[in-house]
């Protein structure tokens, strides 16, 4: 019996809604890459990593120190999606896990 555990999130937004860090951290990926449009990655520190994909335009650059809840970039549809939003991830080691316990319930 394999339990599913979800990894990866998309929320549906607005076009131009603000997207925030969940978390502090050093932004280590900043740009355009196929298939996930405009995408941030933050490094936390102590090997986890949050993406924050499908973005309209990213307001950091690599190298950027970030607090948490900063406004990190704007939602939008790029890299082939055709609905606004924004796809997360939450990574350990590289590995995907799930992101529950890092947001408010």
């Amino acid at each position: 019996n394999v339990k599913r555990v979800l990894t990866r999130l998309f929320f549906k937004t607005n076009s131009n809604e603000k997207v925030h860090a969940i978390f502090s951290g050093t932004v280590v990926f900043a740009d355009y890459l196929k298939g996930y449009g405009y995408i941030a990655i933050i490094d936390h520190g102590d090997d986890y990593m949050t993406l924050y994909a499908n973005n309209k335009r990213l307001l950091v650059k690599k190298g950027d120190i970030v607090d948490t809840g900063q406004n990190i970039s704007i939602s939008g549809k790029s890299g082939g999606r055709s609905v606004n939003g924004v796809y997360f991830e939450l990574r350990k080691k590289g590995n995907p896990i799930n992101p529950k316990k890092w947001f408010k319930g």
